[in-house]
């Protein structure tokens, strides 16, 4: 992992510190996104009425949950 930083750090010319900052701004950031898809979803799985349309929510759901 240090190696891959490293080269990243070259390679933009930048500080192996200021790399590892952006990386977990950036991871940061998708969590972030993540947890707001989740809840969007979830708000309209409670708000569909049609079963086929609540279902997919729900699949869609259980992969951004479970991975599957």
């Amino acid at each position: 992992m240090a190696r891959r930083v490293k080269a990243l750090a070259r390679s933009r010319r930048e500080s192996a510190s200021r790399v590892i900052a952006n990386l977990v701004e950036s991871g940061l950031d998708a969590q972030k996104r993540e947890r707001q898809r989740f809840l969007d979803l979830a708000d309209r799985v409670a708000r569909a009425t049609d079963p086929s349309e609540q279902k997919d929510i729900k699949e869609e759901l259980a992969r951004l949950t479970f991975g599957h």
